[in-house]
């Protein structure tokens, strides 16, 4: 891969990697880092019907299962900016053959070339 490429594919995880930690700081501020009390804006720390208590535990529960992901893919995105430093990116971690740019500009993070991901997918189908 030339050097112009790895330099493109480096800005573009890093831009990513930028976004990312923005979204999860938002929602630890909206609704993770907050107390029931100070989401709602209640008087107390207990809602006036257990609906309104029931949608709001739900919402709690979904950001912070969309920080949980979002942190994973900021894992993968670490990850591979490791490769890039040790000159290992770019080649898959089952074949050790090169994943190809275009993959690569697809899925800046991607650990597998397409064969080996398609039989990835393949076996989890199968199981």
């Amino acid at each position: 891969m030339r050097k112009r490429e790895l330099e493109r594919l480096e800005k573009a995880l890093l831009k990513r990697r930028e976004e990312l930690v923005n979204q999860v700081e938002l929602l630890r501020k909206g609704n993770l880092d907050t107390s029931f009390k100070e989401a709602t804006g209640a008087v107390s720390s207990h809602s006036d019907h257990m609906a309104d208590l029931g949608t709001d535990m739900q919402e709690r529960e979904k950001a912070f299962l969309f920080a949980s992901q979002q942190s994973r893919f900021i894992y993968n995105i670490d990850e591979a900016l490791r490769r890039m430093k040790e000159e290992r990116y770019g080649f898959c971690h089952t074949c050790g053959k090169k994943i190809s740019f275009e993959r690569l500009v697809a899925v800046p993070h991607a650990r597998y070339c397409i064969k080996c991901k398609s039989a990835e997918e393949k076996a989890k189908q199968n199981k």
